[in-house]
Parts: structure tokens; sequence; C-alpha cells
């Protein structure tokens, strides 16, 4: 559980402005809102890397927590290079999970053999 003390970004919501959704975040520190964020992602950038949608609220606010406190301004665009580390990401991932070994027979996950003739 996470301490009521610490402070986070929370997503309040989102809407389309000209090809880009805006994300909006509070920043709140201690249970209060101390500042409020809006991190925009434009559309074709998402499409040309194939970040999925549901993606972007998570992705939109790890750019936040990585910002520097002097570095982060109450609006934001979300860089092609933020955007191109999570595609790559993403594809690491995708290859890591081809490699995975399928379970091998024999080793406890299989259902036991029945022996056709019925016998026990």
């Amino acid at each position: 559980m996470k301490d009521q003390n610490s402070a986070s970004f929370i997503l309040t919501g989102f809407n389309h402005d000209l090809g880009f959704r805006v994300f909006e975040f509070d920043y709140r520190e201690k249970g209060r809102t101390v500042t409020q964020h809006t991190v925009r992602a434009d559309l074709l950038l998402v499409r040309k890397h194939g970040i999925h949608i549901q993606d972007l609220p998570l992705l939109c606010r790890k750019v936040l927590d990585d910002c520097e406190d002097q570095d982060r301004t109450g609006s934001m665009t979300l860089s092609e290079a933020a955007m191109v580390a999570c595609a790559e990401q993403a594809a690491a991932r995708h290859q890591a999970g081809k490699r995975r070994k399928p379970p091998q027979p024999g080793n406890g996950n299989t259902a036991p053999e029945l022996d056709p003739a019925g016998s026990h």
C-alpha cells in the first residue's frame, strides 16, 4: 500500500485536441493537489511507433515522474524519443516472450496418460 504522505501523479482525465490526446494529471503531496499538469501525445507518432493507445497514460506519467522538479512545467508534449524508447522496450519484451521454452512433456505439467484397455 502506498504511503499517504508520498507524492505522486494521478491521472484525472484526457481530451482530444487536433490530432493529440491530452492527458491531465494532478501532482499530489500529503493527500492534496499541489499542481496540475498536462502531457500531449501526438497520435500520428503513436501510430508510427506502434504504441498501444492504452499504454499512453502510463508512458505520460513516467515522463512526468522522470523529470526533475525544475524541468517539469504545467504542460508538456510527449517526445518522439520517449515513444521510440517505449516501442523498443515493448519489442524487447515481445522477443523475450518468444524465446521462452515451451513446457517439456513429463515435467509434471501434463495429465497422466490413460491406459486404452482400461486396466489399472
